[in-house]
């Protein structure tokens, strides 16, 4: 089985603080490593975690809020000093090039990359990346600017082929293929053995989804259903409810209750409001509802 694991960088929210980074995490998976979000300070989280810069594949930014956004111009810097040469693609809604554009034209020929952004849909679900192994999916959260969650996702893999009955029933090569695929197979003299007594079931699909910045909205649940783990932001604890409406943010309660209606398998908390300098509360409050949850952590790993 494949890697896929969550590095989380930082889960901190809009005001800085010595307790936590701004928010980030890479998602490692099938040797591939994508970003998202990127808050001041995220080249040195990885430099801290010793995460490899150059696999870096793609960015992608929740939203245009500054702790999701003010560590790109140091980490494209960098890239770029490293001497990265393959294009960097950013996911992100289109008013990034009031960020980006200033920033490049100062670079100017320094940049030794193309950069490609690719604009988020604030409004409905959206295919982003998808090829033979993976898929990464945005979907619309409810925030006071436009916001997206990510859905990042295996293929299933094809069935196993039970090598004692294949050989058994003297199945021609030629026919493996179509099998691992599901087909069954007619023997010479007209026997239909049925696929499931020559293979084992693949591996299957592991599923992460990322949700931050937002408001209490059980609209998504359709998005993140049975996940294997979902981050959920949980920046106030339920005696600050009203500030989280206000904000448009949500309690470590309400992040609980979006895992229990969607069935995940995990729920990890963070975007923690700076006001709170032990977190201890947040985890109690979100476990009195669904019990598997855990704290974000910077430099936690954690894996599917």
């Amino acid at each position: 089985m494949t890697k896929f694991q969550v590095t989380i960088l930082g889960c901190g929210s809009a005001m800085p603080t010595t307790l936590h980074n701004p928010p980030s995490q890479l998602v490692d998976m099938n040797e591939k490593l994508f970003m998202i979000d990127c808050g001041e300070g995220t080249q040195l989280q990885m430099r801290k975690f010793k995460t490899r810069m150059s696999k870096l594949h793609s960015l992608f930014i929740s939203h245009l809020h500054g702790d999701h956004t003010f560590g790109l111009p140091g980490l494209l810097s960098t890239l770029s000093m490293l001497g990265r040469t393959g294009d960097l693609n950013i996911y992100a809604h289109k008013e990034i090039d009031f960020l980006l554009n200033p920033l490049l034209t100062y670079l100017g020929n320094h940049m030794s990359f193309n950069i490609n952004i690719f604009p988020l849909n604030p409004d409905r679900q959206e295919v982003l990346l998808e090829n033979r192994s993976i898929k990464v999916t945005s979907f619309p959260l409810r925030h006071r600017i436009p916001s997206n969650g990510f859905l990042f996702e295996e293929k299933e893999t094809p069935r196993h082929i039970n090598r004692e009955m294949i050989d058994f029933y003297h199945v021609p090569v030629k026919q493996i293929p179509d099998i691992k695929k599901g087909a069954d197979f007619l023997t010479p003299d007209g026997s239909l053995i049925l696929n499931r007594h020559l293979t084992y079931p693949g591996n299957p699909a592991r599923r992460y989804a990322y949700c931050s910045d937002t408001a209490y909205a059980p609209e998504i649940v359709q998005y993140i259903e049975k996940v294997d783990l979902l981050y959920h932001e949980a920046t106030f604890a339920e005696s600050e409810i009203a500030r989280a409406k206000e904000t448009y943010h949500s309690t470590a309660r309400q992040a609980a209750e979006i895992a229990r209606e969607a069935g995940v398998k995990k729920l990890v908390i963070g975007h923690y409001s700076s006001r709170y300098s032990e977190i201890g509360t947040l985890l109690k409050e979100a476990v009195a509802v669904f019990p598997d949850t855990e704290l974000a952590v910077e430099g936690k790993i954690l894996s599917l």
